[in-house]
C-alpha cells in the first residue's frame, strides 16, 4: 500500500546543522547576544579561561533521535564529526552500535543494574548518578576483569537524576575509590535554560562550579572533563560550554522557544501529504465532530 503522507529526513541538513553548531562554539568571540533574546553580562561573551579553546560536540540522539530515526541519524552525525553521541538507555546504545556507530556513546539515563551486559559488550559509557549504580557497575567490571570509564552526574537543581551537589563530600569517596571504575567527566543538566527570567539557571551554574571543585578536592585531576550545555544553554551563555556542548533539538533545526538564533539551521524533517477530498460548504454549515468550524461564506 502506498501511503499519501510521508515524513522525509534530510541527513545533509542534519550534518549542516551540526557543522553550524560546531563552528559557533569554536568561535572565541561568540556571544549569547548574537544568537538569542537572552541578556548576558559582558564577561560571558567568550568561554572562561579554564574551558577548552574549542568545546567538542556530544550529539544527543535519545528517543529515536527525537523521532528522526536513530541509526541513520547517528551514523550521519559521526560522519559529520561528532566526538560522542548520547542516548537515554543501554538499549538505545546497542541500537546505535548495531547501526555502525564507532565513537563513544554516553548513556544518560538510570542504569538497569540487573542488566549491565550491554555496557561491556557494546562499549557504552555509563552515567553514574547513584551509589547503587556505582556498586553494580564496579561489581560487573570486576567480574569481567576489566575497567570502565563513566561520567558522573551531579544534581544542581533539576531534582531528577544525579548526586546532590551539597552531598558530594560524603557520597563520592566510595565511588571514586572503586578500583574498576574510571571517572572521565562530570556533568549536570539545567532545568530552566530556556527561561530567560528564571534565576535557577545561574544558581545551577554556580553550584556546578562548586561541585567540580569539590570533586577535585577529593583527588580527581583538574583536567576532569565537564559538560552542561543542552541546546538552550548553548545559545544562552558561553560560560557553560566547558569541554563539551550537548545539542539535541538544535541538531534538527529546532530553536527552543522563546529563544531565538541567528545560527544557519535547516529543518531536518519535512512532512508532506496530498488532498484526498474537497467538500463544498454553504454558509452556516459546520464540519466534523462537534461542529467546531462553521462556514460564514461559501
Amino acid at each position: 500500500m502506498i501511503r499519501s503522507t510521508v515524513a522525509r529526513v534530510d541527513l545533509a541538513a542534519l550534518q549542516s546543522n551540526f557543522r553550524a553548531i560546531r563552528a559557533f562554539v569554536a568561535e572565541p568571540t561568540s556571544s549569547p547576544r548574537d544568537v538569542g533574546r537572552v541578556p548576558a553580562p559582558t564577561h560571558a561573551a567568550s568561554p572562561p579561561a579554564h574551558a577548552t579553546a574549542q568545546p567538542a560536540v556530544i550529539a544527543v540522539v535519545k528517543a529515536n533521535a527525537y523521532g528522526h530515526g536513530d541509526g541513520r541519524v547517528a551514523v550521519a552525525l559521526e560522519q559529520a564529526g561528532a566526538t560522542m553521541l548520547a542516548c537515554a538507555d543501554i538499549e538505545e546504545g546497542i541500537v546505535l552500535r548495531r547501526a555502525g556507530v564507532t565513537v563513544p556513546i554516553l548513556v544518560f539515563g538510570a542504569l538497569s543494574v540487573s542488566d549491565l551486559d550491554g555496557l561491556f559488550e557494546f562499549a557504552l559509557t555509563p552515567t553514574i548518578s547513584t551509589p547503587s549504580a556505582a556498586r553494580a557497575v564496579q561489581a560487573a567490571a570486576a567480574a569481567r576483569k576489566t575497567s570502565v570509564g563513566y561520567h558522573l552526574k551531579v544534581d544542581t537543581g533539576m531534582n531528577r537524576l544525579g548526586f546532590r551537589h551539597d552531598n558530594l563530600r560524603w557520597m563520592l569517596p566510595d565511588v571514586l575509590s572503586s578500583p574498576n571504575l574510571r571517572l572521565d567527566a562530570i556533568y549536570t543538566h539545567f532545568a530552566t535554560a530556556d527561561d530567560p527570567e528564571h534565576a535557577l539557571f545561574g544558581e545551577q551554574r554556580v553550584r556546578f562550579e562548586e561541585a567540580v571543585r569539590t570533586v577535585q578536592a577529593l583527588g580527581i585531576p583538574k583536567t576532569l572533563l565537564r559538560h552542561t550545555a543542552n541546546s538552550a544553554a548553548l545559545l544562552r551563555d558561553s560560560r557553560v560550554w566547558y569541554d563539551f556542548v550537548r545539542p539535541g533539538l538544535l541538531l534538527f533545526g529546532i530553536v527552543p522557544p522563546p529563544l531565538a538564533s541567528t545560527l544557519d539551521l535547516q529543518p531536518v524533517m519535512s512532512l508532506t501529504s496530498r488532498v484526498v477530498a474537497v467538500k463544498g460548504l454553504r454558509p452556516g454549515e459546520s464540519v466534523g465532530y462537534g461542529g467546531r468550524f462553521r462556514a460564514d461564506a461559501p
